[in-house]
C-alpha cells in the first residue's frame, strides 16, 4: 500500500492542489479564510468566557484565554475540515473512481493535505497572539525544549485524522446519509473535546470520560508543549497515540481490501 501510494504521489499532489484552488477560487477573502474561521471563533469564545461568563477554572490555565482557545481551535479546525472534505471525496470523484485506476485513498488523503495547508497558514496567527500577549500584557512566554515535540503531536493527529477520513469516505460511498450524520456529530464532538474549556484539576469520572476521546489529549499535548513547557508523555497522550496508529493502519487496510467494490456503489 505504501509503495503504490508513493508511485502515485504526483496524483496525490495534483488532487491536493486542486482542492486548494477550488476552495479559494473566486472567493473574496481568498486564503484569509484559513485564518478567519479559527480566529473568529476564538474572538467569540473569548468574549463569552471572559466577559459574559466567569469560569473559575480559567484562572488556572496559566495563559491568556485567547491563546488557550486558539491552541484548541487551530488543531480542531484542521481535524474537522479534513473530515468534512473527506466524507464526500469518493462520491465527488466518481469519474476517476470508476474509469481510471489509482489508489483510491488518494482522494481522502488530498482533503487532509489541503486542510494541512490551511493549518500552516493559520499557525501564523498563533505566533502573533503569543507575541502580542508577551509584549503588551503581564504574561510572559518562555521558549521550552518541549516545542520540539510538537511535530510528534501533529503526526499523531494526522494519523488519527487519516484513519477516520478513509472510514468516512468509504462509509459515505456505501450509505449516502453518512455525511449528514457526520455534520451533526462533528459539532457535538467539539464540545466533548477540551477545545474551548479546560479540564478539571481533579481526576474524576468526568475527566476520564473526556480523555477517552483521543482529540482531548492531543489538543492538551499542543498546549503542554507550546506554552506549558511539559512533556505530554502522560497516559492520555500514549492512549491517543495507540488509538491513532490502530485507526490509521486498520482503516487503511480495510479501505484497501474493500476498494474493488467501490465502483458498484458509486
Amino acid at each position: 500500500m505504501f509503495r503504490e501510494l508513493f508511485q502515485y504521489r504526483e496524483l496525490l499532489f495534483s488532487l491536493t492542489l486542486r482542492e486548494i484552488r477550488v476552495r479559494y477560487k473566486q472567493s473574496l477573502l481568498g486564503m484569509a479564510w484559513a485564518v478567519f474561521i479559527p480566529l473568529s471563533m476564538m474572538i467569540i469564545f473569548t468574549f463569552v468566557f471572559t466577559k459574559a461568563l466567569r469560569v473559575p477554572e480559567l484562572e488556572k490555565i496559566g495563559m491568556p484565554y485567547a491563546v488557550f482557545a486558539y491552541l484548541g481551535l487551530l488543531p480542531w479546525t484542521f481535524f474537522s475540515s479534513s473530515l468534512t472534505g473527506a466524507v464526500s471525496s469518493l462520491v465527488a470523484n466518481q469519474g476517476l473512481v470508476t474509469k481510471v485506476y489509482c489508489p483510491r485513498e488518494a482522494f481522502p488523503l488530498s482533503c487532509v493535505a489541503s486542510s494541512a495547508f490551511d493549518f500552516v497558514i493559520a499557525s501564523g496567527v498563533l505566533v502573533g497572539l503569543i507575541g502580542y500577549f508577551h509584549l503588551f500584557t503581564d504574561w510572559d512566554f518562555v521558549w521550552h525544549q518541549t516545542m520540539w515535540f510538537v511535530p510528534v503531536v501533529l503526526l499523531v493527529q494526522v494519523m488519527f485524522t487519516v484513519g477516520l477520513a478513509m472510514l468516512l469516505a468509504m462509509g459515505n460511498l456505501f450509505f449516502r446519509d453518512v455525511r449528514y450524520l457526520f455534520s451533526v456529530v462533528i459539532y457535538l464532538w467539539m464540545f466533548l473535546t477540551s477545545v474551548i474549556y479546560p479540564l478539571r484539576s481533579q481526576h474524576d469520572f468526568y475527566n476520564v470520560l473526556i480523555n477517552l476521546n483521543p482529540m482531548t489529549p492531543i489538543i492538551s499535548a499542543y498546549r503542554a508543549c507550546i506554552v506549558g513547557g511539559h512533556w505530554p508523555m502522560t497516559g492520555g497522550f500514549i492512549y491517543a497515540t495507540v488509538v491513532a496508529v490502530v485507526v490509521c493502519f486498520g482503516s487503511w487496510r480495510f479501505f484497501h481490501r474493500t476498494e474493488p467494490r467501490f465502483a458498484e456503489f458509486i
